[in-house]
């Protein structure tokens, strides 16, 4: 994608990037969503590192937008929002009112512990607020934010081992401040719908990379403590309180 980015944007009369490439071919969003490990392991496919995966191949046609399609994706950027409700374990993507996507997440739990990697005692729960994305990690690597070990091997659901996925890491800023939550995948699935993170807010792999190219930087976030919400059949329920706030 890089590359692409860097030989067509002399070409055109507007900014190119990634996401905006990315977003005039969306078939290249479902190609990356199936490289997760779980989707593959449904159609019998055993990956152990999914870096190797092919996404683009050297036939594959790639469109570079006009100038109308792409003022048109960055219009979408602009009306483009995160929302997040720590109860409901939800992540939602909003363009203008419009839902979406919706989906599972893990959220931080409800403890303080040492973390090495900020050297103090840290209140692991979410934090709410306002406030927007800010950086893409794209080539994450993976400390124990207790111990401050690197590792790079991961134990999934089904007990097996691979290595850990490249799928860029989201970082947000909430009420101004950076405070390290960042939205990111979880090797770990059954782990969503519950409090069991360090702070940040865990996803699918598949949900991770259409989040990421759904929120490039600047993208509006909301995360909220909301314990009433109304169901699919516009029925009011109150949420667990899992932070006893």
């Amino acid at each position: 994608m890089d590359s692409l980015v860097t030989a067509y944007d002399p070409l055109v009369p507007y900014t190119l990037s990634e996401h905006l490439l990315v977003h005039a071919n969306p078939w290249i969003i479902d190609t990356l969503a199936n490289t997760d490990y779980y989707r593959m392991m449904a159609r019998d496919s055993f990956v152990y590192d999914q870096r190797k995966l092919l996404v683009l191949k050297s036939l594959d046609s790639i469109m570079i937008p006009d100038s109308l399609s792409a003022a048109h994706i960055l219009d979408s950027f602009h009306k483009t929002q995160l929302d997040v409700n720590i109860p409901e374990y939800k992540l939602r993507i909003y363009q203008d009112t419009t839902l979406l996507f919706t989906f599972p997440v893990r959220v931080g739990k409800n403890e303080k512990k040492y973390l090495a990697m900020g050297d103090k005692i840290t209140d692991l729960r979410t934090l709410t607020g306002r406030g927007r994305i800010i950086r893409h990690e794209r080539y994450p690597n993976f400390y124990n934010p207790v111990t401050l070990k690197r590792f790079y091997l991961t134990k999934r659901d089904d007990d097996k081992t691979t290595i850990m996925p490249q799928i860029p890491w989201i970082e947000t800023e909430i009420n101004g401040v950076r405070n390290g939550q960042m939205i990111h995948p979880t090797t770990n699935p059954i782990t969503l719908g519950k409090a069991s993170s360090n702070g940040c807010i865990g996803t699918r792999e598949s949900d991770a990379w259409i989040i990421y190219y759904y929120a490039p930087p600047e993208t509006a976030l909301t995360i909220r403590y909301d314990l009433e919400i109304t169901n699919a059949t516009n029925k009011m329920v109150q949420l667990k309180n899992i932070y006893g706030y």
